[in-house]
């Protein structure tokens, strides 16, 4: 499955844990070349590539994606590692914390925004240039591929305004580029994970935990691998060619929009 994917290369950004780390498996497992984004230093980074087992083909950068000179730095040297991008997945981003709109300062306000807004557009500025290169070499559509949230959708929950409203303008934002940049073959989709165990929910309660997993039509949290498979199928023209704009939700019928 996902043949194309082979000898494609991939840019993930925070891709060190969590879903971020699976998209990269997958990607390594579909024989794709992959370049993993996050903020621990190289030697830090080091025991994952040699767990990835992937030499020659998987890479690792590190750069503050909350800073637009380092957004630039990180597609450069990712393109040089890789000789050329056709994939960018936005995966960085995150809560950055919970507090109320009374409590919300600028120092709250700009974490929360640029780890979550300018992150994706500053390194998907940098890349459209390699990502149009590629499809005009190849013939084959590029993909922007970004992690949205459910909270995009719902607003989140208590203590998450700023997160939730940043995702739901990742959601927005893609649907302006794709009238932008069709004419050059590049594709933008979103995928929206609902209620996925990872760290994000490290600071809820075993029973607030089950109170949520109750809401979920599938009576559990989702496993980031789970998640993998969606991101592989917007990045393979030839599984998703014609598709673009859309946002993808995996929430185990948590909400069905």
């Amino acid at each position: 499955m996902f043949e194309d994917l082979k000898d494609r290369r991939v840019l993930v950004t925070g891709s060190t844990a969590g879903i971020g780390l699976e998209v990269a498996r997958a990607f390594l497992a579909a024989g794709a070349k992959v370049v993993l984004h996050g903020s621990r230093s190289p030697s830090q980074a080091e025991s994952l590539l040699s767990e990835l087992s992937a030499p020659g083909r998987v890479f690792y950068l590190q750069a503050d994606v909350r800073e637009t000179a380092q957004c630039e730095a990180l597609v450069k040297q990712a393109v040089e590692a890789m000789g050329g991008l056709d994939v960018l997945v936005n995966n960085a981003g995150g809560l950055g914390g919970r507090q109320g709109l009374e409590g919300i300062d600028d120092d709250f306000f700009d974490n929360v925004i640029g780890l979550n807004i300018r992150s994706v557009v500053m390194v998907t500025r940098f890349a459209i240039e390699p990502l149009r290169a590629s499809a005009r070499q190849s013939g084959q559509s590029s993909s922007v591929i970004t992690t949205g949230s459910i909270a995009g959708r719902e607003g989140g929950g208590l203590g998450a305004c700023l997160y939730g409203g940043s995702k739901a303008m990742v959601h927005n934002l893609h649907r302006n580029w794709v009238k932008e940049f069709t004419k050059d073959s590049i594709r933008f989709n979103t995928v929206a994970p609902g209620t996925i165990d990872t760290a994000f929910h490290a600071d809820k309660s075993d029973a607030l935990k089950q109170t949520i997993a109750g809401s979920i039509a599938m009576g559990r949290f989702g496993e980031c691998q789970e998640m993998a498979p969606t991101y592989l199928y917007l990045a393979s023209h030839a599984a998703s060619g014609y598709v673009t704009g859309q946002v993808i939700d995996v929430n185990g019928g948590q909400m069905c929009p």
